[in-house]
């Protein structure tokens, strides 16, 4: 191939590698995922604006009703001005506004909140055997098989990129191709997508509010959807076998509704909440939403935050992606205490690409790809800074940086792109790019940051290293004054320890909105997961000759939600009585800790642990979150109860009042599943109350508490926190049945405002379950 043609290919890869390129870590900046979703806008929709009128309550809407048409009386609007509006689970609408509107309409009675369309960010088949092996372990009496639940009338609502209809995952599964009971959505066809799309497949409902079919062309929400509840397709995999094996989703008998609610650019957060709006009028019982925004400082212009609420308001359990912008604190989407918030974790799976070099040494490497290269090592090697174009700087250089490398150097050679030390985001296109068009053979990718999570790029052979193996590549060259190497096709490594790890891309804890919350709430696994792809599009990256493949390998967080969006389904199917609170809680407290990069991960890090899919399904005990907690969790947060009367319908209806000492660390009372604290200095005592609910049935149910702090060793690792829960018995005979308990929470001498934050975990443990939740005791 010549280097025009080879730099066309290239440039024609690096644009779509911004919408398609899998498994890389986000710009540091960024929530966003491997789909390149984000941006700030374009000018002409910066004077789009929503206005947020609260609950779809008679009153609400008839004043939303007066606020528009004092709007279009005004004589400035038309209504084509008039984008969305929210009329079953929520109040308002979107609209163009000038800067003047905004404010008029801000003080109009009945208008919670004003604020501008913002761009959101989607947060981009092993994982599910893997997850029942680590379930496997755990104290939870099994499900006989009549007992299983078939959540066949179960409805998953994918909020996405559309789907792929003809994909095998979503051909249906089982003989129920009824409607599910109560179901009021409905199939909105286009040119290319027709009723049959949702006759004889999972797919029961389809709208689009972007693009001009439900279709995916993007491949984000097809893979999403069969994450959560694709149906069981054996001998999947991605090219030449990868990861071959079964590919199901969590809930395989699950219906799916879809909400395309972005395409290629535009995720924008007045279509989402046209999307909850319908969502809730068409009656889903889960709401899957791999995207987000880190960069919203209220609950109340939060878009998914608001649209959250009105679901669960409406019985619907709310799964959303937490972000990929980890391993930096505080960088947590989607943190309202009402949602299900999923961190990202590995399987135990690697993708490797090794180098083997001359002499027959074997470095490790991960990617996948299928070179066109010689099995021998007989390419030469060189790194970036011997291949270094003479204006340049050697650091440059060394991270081939664009006009870094001398063509004459590079051509026909192998090159090490060091770039570990320059805070890259994990795209490489840079550096590929540089080697390509100087004539280098390949790229080998030197970034300790972007580990376990397997990337391609098929125009060029590439492999990544860590910083260990960058130093065995570095003292082989030292070495050998002809160094010479290869880079081999990519095997697949079952059985990978440790595993699972929390990636080190999601995004972590605390809530950047309210620390007295912990977030995030659970962990799934979200790295290199094969499902259904996307046929819509064809990318030349591909393997050249080769038909795109019907199924993909993704990382994201992306996709460690859908996980539990499957999950959540098959809970709902086996207790049908149960609230989203109840789910969410059945979800956390039976969930098993992970670990991150080799060290015991914190709450901040996992929440309550990875995911377990089949202790989920009889959790024991729940901690039940009713909506008045919600509503309390505003007051605390610093709402008055005017502002939550207009946006709960539950306050209206009960007349509810935030109390008169509302504050900020009151919320620690609040029945969630898990506990967070702030205790200054030493010596200082906080006693926090907790309920649980049995749904174990009649019986006699007999709970002792565990205390573990800070991990196993709480006298080595936190010697001046106590944590005492009383009473230490809990007693339960009947289903339904509530008891209460303390935890007291104190200080010693020594505790300082610089320690670092104290965690555990309170188990409620019998011969049948264990009910965990995690703690957190911050300093500031």
């Amino acid at each position: 191939m010549s280097h025009t043609k080879m730099l066309r290919v290239i440039i024609t890869s690096t644009i779509l590698l911004l919408s398609l390129l899998l498994a890389r870590p986000p710009p540091a900046d960024s929530t966003g995922s491997q789909f390149g979703r984000g941006g700030s806008g374009s000018s002409s929709d910066d004077d789009v604006y929503i206005v947020y009128m609260g609950a779809a309550n008679p009153t609400n809407l008839a004043m939303k009703e007066a606020v528009l048409g004092s709007l279009l009386e005004s004589g400035g609007r038309q209504e084509m001005d008039i984008l969305n509006t929210y009329s079953h689970g929520l109040s308002g609408f979107a609209a163009r506004l000038s800067a003047k509107e905004v404010e008029s309409i801000a003080a109009q009675p009945g208008v919670v909140s004003v604020f501008p369309d913002s761009n959101l960010q989607l947060h981009t088949t092993r994982s599910w055997d893997f997850l029942q092996d680590l379930s496997g372990s755990n104290a939870v009496p099994p499900l006989p098989a009549s007992s299983r639940p078939d959540s066949s009338n179960v409805v998953i609502g994918i909020f996405d990129s559309g789907i792929w209809p003809e994909a095998q995952s979503f051909r249906h599964e089982g003989t129920n191709l009824s409607v599910p009971r109560g179901w009021k959505g409905t199939c909105v066809t286009a040119a290319d997508f027709n009723e049959t799309a949702c006759h004889g497949t999972k797919i029961v409902g389809a709208r689009y509010y972007i693009s001009d079919s439900p279709r995916d062309n993007d491949g984000h929400g097809s893979h999403v959807a069969s994450t959560a509840a694709g149906a069981a397709v054996e001998k999947a995999s991605f090219y030449d076998g990868l990861a071959a094996g079964t590919a199901r989703g969590g809930s395989p008998p699950a219906k799916i509704a879809v909400y395309k609610v972005c395409d290629e650019d535009d995720c924008r957060s007045r279509i989402l909440l046209h999307a909850f709006d319908d969502a809730i009028a068409d009656c889903v019982h889960v709401i899957s939403m791999s995207l987000g925004s880190r960069h919203l400082k209220e609950f109340l212009e939060d878009p998914q935050a608001i649209g959250a609420f009105h679901a669960v308001e409406h019985g619907i359990t709310v799964v959303c992606s937490a972000g990929n912008s980890g391993p930096r604190p505080s960088t947590m989407s989607n943190d309202a205490p009402w949602i299900v918030t999923v961190a990202a974790s590995t399987v135990d799976r690697d993708f490797r690409s090794d180098i083997l070099l001359g002499g027959g040494k074997v470095v490790k490497g991960e990617w996948i790809g299928l070179p066109d290269l010689s099995r021998s090592p007989i390419y030469p090697l060189i790194d970036g800074r011997s291949a270094k174009a003479g204006n340049v700087s050697f650091r440059a250089a060394r991270g081939c940086k664009p006009g870094s490398l001398d063509k004459k150097k590079t051509r026909g050679k192998l090159v090490i792109c060091d770039i570990k030390d320059e805070g890259n985001d994990g795209k490489y296109i840079n550096q590929v790019v540089e080697v390509a068009v100087k004539g280098g053979l390949g790229v080998i990718i030197a970034n300790n940051e972007s580990k376990r999570v397997a990337q391609y790029l098929w125009d060029v052979p590439i492999t990544k290293v860590g910083s260990r193996e960058a130093a065995q590549l570095m003292a082989y060259l030292k070495t050998n004054r002809k160094p010479l190497a290869t880079i081999l096709q990519t095997v697949v490594m079952g059985n990978y320890t440790p595993a699972p790890e929390v990636a080190f891309f999601s995004s972590r804890g605390p809530s950047s909105k309210a620390a007295d919350i912990i977030k995030p709430d659970v962990t799934a696994p979200g790295v290199d997961i094969l499902a259904a792809s996307s046929l819509g599009q064809e990318s030349p990256n591909k393997p050249k000759g080769r038909p795109k493949s019907s199924f993909n390998i993704a990382s994201g967080t992306s996709m460690s939600c859908p996980h539990v969006s499957g999950v959540a389904a098959n809970i709902k199917a086996a207790n049908p009585a149960f609230s989203p609170s109840a789910i969410k809680s059945a979800i956390m407290t039976t969930a098993r800790i992970t670990t991150h990069t080799g060290a015991e991960a914190t709450p901040y890090d996992l929440g309550a642990g990875e995911v377990n899919p089949r202790g989920s399904l009889n959790p024991g005990l729940v901690y039940e979150t009713e909506i008045t907690h919600y509503l309390r969790f505003m007051c605390y947060y610093g709402y008055d109860t005017k502002t939550v009367r207009f946006i709960s319908k539950t306050a209206q209806s009960s007349n509810f009042s935030c109390r008169p000492n509302s504050r900020s660390s009151l919320i620690s009372n609040l029945n969630f599943p898990s506990i967070s604290v702030l205790l200054r200095r030493p010596n200082q005592i906080r006693t926090v109350r907790r309920v649980l609910t049995n749904v174990a049935g009649n019986g006699n149910w007999t709970y002792s508490a565990v205390v573990e702090l800070g991990g196993s060793d709480a006298a080595h690792q936190v010697p001046c926190v106590k944590v005492k829960v009383f009473p230490t018995r809990l007693v339960f005979t009947r289903n339904g049945e509530r008891r209460s308990y303390r935890v007291k929470i104190s200080t010693k001498d020594g505790y300082t405002t610089n320690q670092q934050v104290v965690y555990g975990w309170i188990t409620w443990t019998n011969p049948h379950f264990k009910v965990r939740s995690p703690f957190v005791i911050r300093s500031n």
